[in-house]
């Protein structure tokens, strides 16, 4: 038993990590800012140099741009885990309802899938956005309340 429930999480991580990686794979994000070396090498007690001076406000600003520009890739990347998660959790209550230690796996992994779309939802500064990921959420964990507990038990009583 314990070894079934072990294989239902790994299964479950591991749908979760194939679409978080399947994203950063074909749809890469902006890159962060490196932080310039020659500011790093301020002696103490010594002042900043011009040079220095301008690389560190250089590097504020690639960190700022970086920072807006992660704004909207954070919604969309949420958008995309959001509906691949959607497809997980239909494919799992649907198709692969037979086999049910590959379903519950399966079916985990489009919830752990839709945690990270909706953490990645509260990271695109958007408060709109936030609310609709974080109801979409909620009615998927109603929907799948019901699919996957209550229902089961109406066919039952009714039998």
């Amino acid at each position: 038993m314990l070894i079934k429930f072990i294989y239902t999480l790994f299964l479950a991580l591991l749908v979760a990590l194939f679409v978080g990686l399947g994203i950063d794979s074909f749809y890469q994000g902006p890159k962060a800012p490196n932080y310039p070396l020659e500011s790093q090498q301020v002696k103490q007690g010594c002042e900043q140099t011009l040079e220095q001076q301008t690389l560190e406000k250089e590097f504020a600003k690639a960190q700022e741009k970086y920072m807006e520009d992660s704004k909207p890739y954070n919604r969309n990347v949420s958008i995309i885990s959001l509906v691949a998660s959607i497809i997980i959790l239909v494919l799992s209550l649907t198709l692969l309802t037979r086999i049910k230690m590959i379903a519950d796996g399966i079916l985990l992994g489009g919830v752990f899938t839709t945690i990270y779309a909706i953490i990645r939802g509260l990271m695109s500064d958007n408060s709109q956005f936030r609310f609709l990921v974080v109801t979409v959420g909620l009615i998927i964990a109603f929907a799948l309340g019901y699919i996957k507990f209550i229902r089961p038990r109406e066919k039952l009583q009714q039998n």
